[in-house]
This record gives C-alpha cells, sequence and structure tokens, in this order.
C-alpha cells in the first residue's frame, strides 16, 4: 500500500466516529487531543501505537492472560508530551542533551509526529508497520544534521522493532538512542532479571562510578544502571505471572536498568496511582554512554529488538 493511499484511508476515509480501517488487522483512530493511533489485531497479538513519537504502546500476544508492555494509567496524551509506558524512543540522544539542558530529555523522536509508509501482514500472520519521523521545523532545530528516521514494528506472537538512522549528510555524526521499554510484572519485588552477569555498569544513582555486575538483578528500591558493552539477551522471571519475558537485541551494545523507587515514582505525576510503579520494570535496548554510534555519511545504523514470551 502507498503512502498516497495509506492517507487516503486515514484523512479522507473515516467511519464518522474517528476511526477508519487501514488494513485488515488495522483501524486508525483519534483522540479528543487529535492524538492518531494505530490499533492492530491479528490472529496473534493486538497492540497500539502512537502516530506521536512512533510510540508502541501495547503489545499482548493472544496466548497470553497479562500485557506484556505496561502503560500508566495517568499517561498524559497530549501533543508535544511522552506517553509514560510501552516502549518510548530514545533518539538522538539517550538522557540529557550533553550541552543544553533546555533540549527534551531522551531526545525529541518520542514527541514529534511520525508518519505511516506500508503496512502488510508477514507469512506468519503477524502485521508489519513501518514509520517514518517528520522532519517538523521543532526537529531541525535540535538536530541540524541531514537524516532519514525509520522504524519497522513487527506484531505477532514475538514483537520487533528496528530503528534505522540512515545519514544524508556529507559528515559522520553521532547518536545514542534506546527503546526505553516498560515491561508489565506481577511486582517489581516478585522478579529477578538475568543475563547481566559479569557485565561493567555505570550506576546513575553513583554518580556514574563504575562496577562489574555480579548477581542476578532483584529490586527492592530505586534502580538505574546503565550495562555497557552488552549484546546480549536478558530474561525477566516472573514466577507469579508464570512467564519468562526475553529481550533479544542487534545493533546495541548497551542495556539499561530502571526501576524508579516509590519516592521517585510518588513524585511524577504521569507514574500511576499509589504503587502502580511496582507493576513495571524498564529493561532498555540502547546505545549509550561510551556506546553512543558514529554514522557515517550514506550509511545506516539499524538498533532492533524483540520481545517474546515464554512459560516458566
Amino acid at each position: 500500500m502507498t503512502l498516497d493511499s495509506l492517507e487516503d484511508h486515514i484523512f479522507r476515509k473515516k467511519d464518522g466516529q474517528g476511526c477508519s480501517t487501514l488494513h485488515p488487522h488495522v483501524t486508525v483512530t483519534e483522540d479528543e487531543n487529535g492524538l492518531q493511533y494505530l490499533e492492530i489485531d491479528n490472529p496473534l497479538a493486538t497492540a497500539k501505537i502512537a502516530l506521536q513519537g512512533g510510540h508502541v504502546m501495547q503489545w499482548q500476544p493472544k496466548t497470553e492472560k497479562q500485557p506484556v508492555l505496561w502503560l500508566s494509567d495517568h499517561a498524559r496524551y497530549v501533543k508535544g508530551r511522552s506517553i509514560r509506558g510501552g516502549v518510548p524512543i530514545c533518539w538522538p540522544w539517550f538522557g540529557a542533551h550533553p550541552t543544553d539542558s533546555t533540549l527534551c530529555p531522551h531526545g525529541f523522536a518520542r514527541v514529534i509526529p511520525w508518519q505511516l509508509v506500508d503496512v502488510d501482514a508477514t507469512d506468519t500472520g503477524a502485521t508489519r508497520i513501518v514509520l517514518q519521523m517528520i522532519e517538523t521545523p521543532e526537529a531541525k532545530r535540535q538536530l541540524s544534521y541531514s537524516y532519514v528516521l525509520t522504524m519497522m514494528v513487527t506484531i505477532g506472537k514475538r514483537l520487533k522493532i528496528d530503528l534505522a538512522t540512515t545519514n544524508k549528510s556529507d559528515h559522520p555524526f553521532l547518536i545514542g538512542e534506546a527503546f526505553h521499554t516498560y515491561l508489565n510484572v506481577s511486582d517489581v519485588g516478585n522478579i529477578r532479571v538475568t543475563g547481566l552477569q559479569d557485565c561493567l555498569y555505570a550506576d546513575k544513582l553513583r554518580q556514574y562510578r563504575r562496577y562489574v555486575e555480579h548477581n542476578v538483578l532483584k529490586f527492592d528500591g530505586e534502580f538505574d544502571r546503565v550495562y555497557l558493552d552488552h549484546n546480549s539477551d536478558c530474561l525477566i522471571h516472573d514466577p507469579v505471572y508464570n512467564r519468562v519475558v526475553r529481550v533479544g537485541k542487534s545493533g546495541s551494545d548497551t542495556t539499561v536498568v530502571w526501576s524508579p523507587g516509590a519516592e521517585k515514582a510518588h513524585a511524577m505525576g504521569d507514574m500511576g496511582d499509589a504503587d502502580e510503579w511496582r507493576k513495571t520494570v524498564c529493561v532498555e535496548t540502547a546505545n549509550a554512554l561510551e556506546n553512543s554510534v558514529v554514522i557515517s555519511p550514506n550509511r545506516t545504523h539499524t538498533m532492533s529488538v524483540e520481545y517474546s514470551v515464554e512459560a516458566l
């Protein structure tokens, strides 16, 4: 399906209730604030993607009783603000901007509109969505280099996201990036995260001092670590939900693990009621700190993540 015909579906063929059918398994909806969403319902899974930020908000295989992604009950759905939960995209920097603290933390990709380029089905019955970030004046103000940022989301029994940065300028440039993934768990105190043993990490709670991880990860308070030179799978073991969520990746040498803890979570207006923060942990596929990526002219760098669920 071409971009022209996609736009025709989205903007000219609504059913009178703020939605339109784009594909047999994809519906376009619009909320009262004018934000648009892709809602996917195929034989394998359901999902929801916000076109602001190219933000995968929800994903649940039909074999699972519980969603795999967590989305805050108090998430904000307004133009120019990020959504708390799902898989926000951090790009073209991770964390605070290195030289200008007035710019959006974690970059601007998660608050800029994206356009739908293509939608189709795979041989396995999954739905494949291709999005491209729109180069708005605000984006140009924050990054003057010439580039194309494209994302492909494959929604099925597994969720795969590929983020491709193409350098269209005449000089190399440096990017930091992450899929800031909020995973849905029974309780952060119940779970264990494996796959990071023996990795060097920077502890953000200790002024980024460096340590080596010797343990399976457990959580009893605020936790914020950047694991460097790590490109292996992480597994989130949840005995109450009787499942393991596997986070596999490529094109990524950093993994970030974050849990806000009670004090920080309660200070956030969009983190949900009471102890809702306990229902999530962030295991983030990234390239950050010294693992930031230099992209040469006319080259494309792709960071990919794949989420899958296994029984314990």
